[in-house]
């Protein structure tokens, strides 16, 4: 298996080679480049399996390398490295794109290269980087990106009704489909969406849209109707705050 490391700066270079060449014994060659245009070169001949992409390189960005490569010969997987603030990082797990957060880390490396190998060819990084140049660019994120058996499946936040646990699985409800179950945890999308107002936590097991709230019943303890038909728990900690809340939409 092949890799290259494309950063402007040497040290970051040599760096992230030591790191894959003691943690990922599966690639066994490891191109180098210094900017983006040598990068393209070297991927349109030597033709890697894994791309270590900075963002901030002089003249181009590593957001732009679609620009130089035809899409539909696109055969690898990118996974960035940034030393981007906590929205930027934000902007790469809603489009389900892999990235190592410098100073970067033996263990980040090794769980990023196994994500990466597990998906060739099958992730759509296409879609996946037209997303997270979308959001890298407005403050207003609009889509998730979820893994799904053939690929990444991006959905608007105001499509999702619902999303309940299933021991380590999610199943999110949408307007357009009944039910997908997705390989993440709730708690991996309650810490992805926290910063988005629409979402809310009533019980443990729960992350709703507020927007899809059909009624509140105060039988049997309280509980929530969303438009699916679906009821939701409420939990008792949690009952004033939420009522306090809908009472202001």
């Amino acid at each position: 298996m092949k890799a290259i490391i494309i950063d402007d700066e040497r040290k970051a270079r040599n760096l992230l080679r030591v790191l894959v060449e003691e943690n990922c014994p599966k690639i066994t060659q490891i191109y180098e480049a210094g900017d983006l245009i040598t990068g393209v070169e070297i991927i349109k001949s030597e033709e890697p399996n894994i791309v270590f992409l900075d963002i901030e390189m002089p003249e181009h960005s590593g957001l732009e390398i679609l620009n130089f490569i035809e899409k539909d010969v696109v055969n690898f997987e990118i996974i960035f490295t940034t030393a981007y603030s906590e929205y930027a990082i934000q902007a790469f797990q809603l489009s389900a794109i892999d990235y190592l957060l410098k100073p970067v880390r033996p263990s980040q490396v090794k769980e990023a290269v196994n994500k990466a190998m597990a998906i060739l060819g099958k992730s759509q990084i296409t879609n996946k980087l037209e997303e997270l140049k979308n959001s890298l660019s407005s403050s207003n994120f609009k889509k998730i990106g979820l893994p799904v058996a053939d690929g990444i499946k991006f959905i608007e936040f105001e499509d999702i009704i619902m999303m309940e646990a299933d021991g380590m699985y999610t199943k999110i409800t949408t307007t357009s489909e009944n039910e997908i179950l997705i390989s993440k945890t709730l708690k991996h999308f309650v810490n992805l969406l926290q910063n988005i107002p629409t979402f809310y936590k009533p019980h443990r097991s729960y992350l709703i849209n507020l927007k899809y709230i059909q009624r509140y019943v105060k039988s049997d303890g309280g509980y929530i109707i969303m438009d699916n038909g679906k009821a939701v728990s409420i939990s008792k900690e949690k009952k004033e705050a939420f009522l306090e809340i809908v009472s202001n939409i």
